[in-house]
């Protein structure tokens, strides 16, 4: 009974881990029935890590967040080569959306990875939201739908199983769930009009897996965090949207729950209220080993019951079955190569407001403000290598979140930072409408420097500038795309 309820156990766990490859707890974990593993970008995600993984388990499930644009992690050095969802909802032609879904899925089928934590379903409702922002394909409910299908059919068409998210909707909060528990102020009847739709239709298009957000929904249930929630995750997502698939839960570490909890009663809990596969971003031998015993110790005691453990199993391995058929899809997939998708995106969804271009080398002052938890923090802006490929001599200067911008209309004393003497000002900020201290410094380079060109890659604020261009998202093509608008 023991080795069965542990390996039961072991295969509704998802856990992350330190090194670029496979630490050999992990791999006797996966000998033992450990169920999947989630790989970041400090794994350095590739096949040939996948193929370590799969030597110790052939059915495991290898899950990874590969959004596009802001999240990535297999390209996380150089910045995607797909421009984010915000940026095909403003281009909103979900054909296009589809070639860059199965672009996506196609990188992830040469990795042979099972499961990509994409796409953001949540409409972003709240122009204030620090964690969603331009993940999300919009504002709309019907426009969210619509692509978040297109997408999901990109990505399950080349043979990879997508997972829309975070249930039951995070796109109305001003609380990073990676830092605290937020909460979702809106009625039942609000949520259903405007949160529900994209998660109904990705469920009607056959989504293999949903992620149910750390969130506070107190029309849905007033004091349990969804997470736990058996009226969200079962009731509503189950029995009322007839959702059959994986749910698995965002990272249990991430403090909304974190704080509550340890690891262990949050997988308990989780479980019991519905879920099937537990995200651990970042874990140990002595963590997995906690979380594990904590499970079979909860189905002995009669905290969770055993029959939903091995329900809860038996999804996983649903899925991993589903992955094994694909095979020929993604075999397809991988020789329909697309070239360009990303970029003739990134050019679509550019909006400009004025006509000044760069004939010389600029100084681009990079207004940094900090991305949030679920973005690597070494993801690149890229748009001062783009320019200074196409106009040698460009230089950057970059200001740290309140930083002061330096003088724009005289040269730079001694050995300071450098300034513009006279040359072409491009500011790169980053979500305007969010910021008012990023505002404040928009506002006074432009008084400065009424020439000064205005660059934001996030939710853009008023425009202003002699041009404003407004990217919709970070990304690699993004910048190039705004750099050759600028040098044309």
């Amino acid at each position: 009974m023991t080795a069965d309820l542990r390996r039961l156990a072991l295969t509704v766990l998802q856990p992350g881990y330190q090194g670029t490859t496979p630490p050999d707890w992990l791999r006797r974990a996966l000998g033992e029935g450990l169920g999947g593993a989630v790989l970041f970008a400090r794994n350095r995600p590739d096949a040939a890590h996948v193929r370590e993984l799969r030597a110790a388990n052939p059915e495991v499930i290898v899950a990874i967040d590969e959004e596009g644009g802001t999240v990535t992690r297999l390209e996380v050095e150089t910045g995607s080569s797909f421009p984010g969802n915000r940026a095909l909802g403003v281009v909103d032609d979900v054909n296009l959306t589809e070639r860059v879904g199965r672009q996506i899925g196609r990188m992830l089928a040469e990795a042979d990875i099972t499961l990509d934590y994409a796409p953001s379903a949540d409409v972003n409702s709240n122009p204030a939201n620090p964690v969603i922002g331009v993940r999300s394909f919009g504002p709309a409910p019907d426009l969210v739908a619509r692509h978040t299908v297109a997408y999901l059919a990109g990505i399950q068409g080349a043979g990879v199983a997508a997972c829309a998210k975070h249930f039951p909707g995070h796109g109305d909060t001003t609380t990073d769930s990676h830092l605290a528990l937020p909460t979702v102020h809106a009625s039942r009847e609000s949520l259903a009009e405007r949160d529900l739709p994209p998660f109904r239709a990705a469920i009607e298009a056959g989504v293999q897996s949903i992620m149910c957000g750390h969130l506070l929904v107190p029309a849905l249930d007033p004091g349990t965090p969804s997470t736990f929630s058996r009226a969200i995750l079962t009731e509503l997502l189950r029995d009322e949207l007839g959702f059959e698939g994986l749910l698995v839960t965002d990272a249990i570490e991430m403090e909304a729950v974190a704080a509550m909890y340890p690891p262990g009663e949050i997988a308990v809990r989780a479980l019991g209220a519905g879920a099937d596969a537990i995200c651990v971003g970042l874990t140990t031998e002595e963590g997995l080993s906690e979380i594990t015993g904590a499970i079979v110790a909860a189905v002995r005691d009669g905290v969770l019951p055993e029959e939903r453990l091995a329900e809860a199993a038996a999804r996983v391995r649903a899925l991993s079955g589903w992955y094994a058929r694909q095979a020929a899809r993604r075999e397809q997939a991988v020789a329909d190569v697309d070239p360009g998708v990303g970029l003739d995106a990134a050019h679509a969804a550019l909006t400009v407001t004025g006509t000044a271009r760069l004939t010389r080398p600029p100084l681009v002052i990079e207004v940094n403000t900090r991305f949030s938890q679920a973005v690597d923090q070494s993801m690149p802006t890229g748009l001062a290598a783009e320019l200074a490929r196409l106009l040698p001599g460009t230089e950057r200067v970059r200001l740290e979140p309140g930083g002061e911008l330096p003088p724009l209309d005289e040269p730079a004393p001694g050995n300071a930072a450098p300034s513009p003497g006279g040359r072409p000002v491009v500011l790169v900020v980053h979500d305007a409408a969010r910021h008012a201290w990023v505002r404040d410094r928009v506002a006074q380079a432009v008084r400065s420097r009424p020439d000064t060109i205005v660059v934001d890659t996030g939710i853009p604020g008023v425009p202003s500038g002699a041009a404003h261009l407004a990217t919709h998202g970070v990304s690699r093509v993004s910048a190039r795309a705004a750099a050759e608008w600028l040098t044309r």
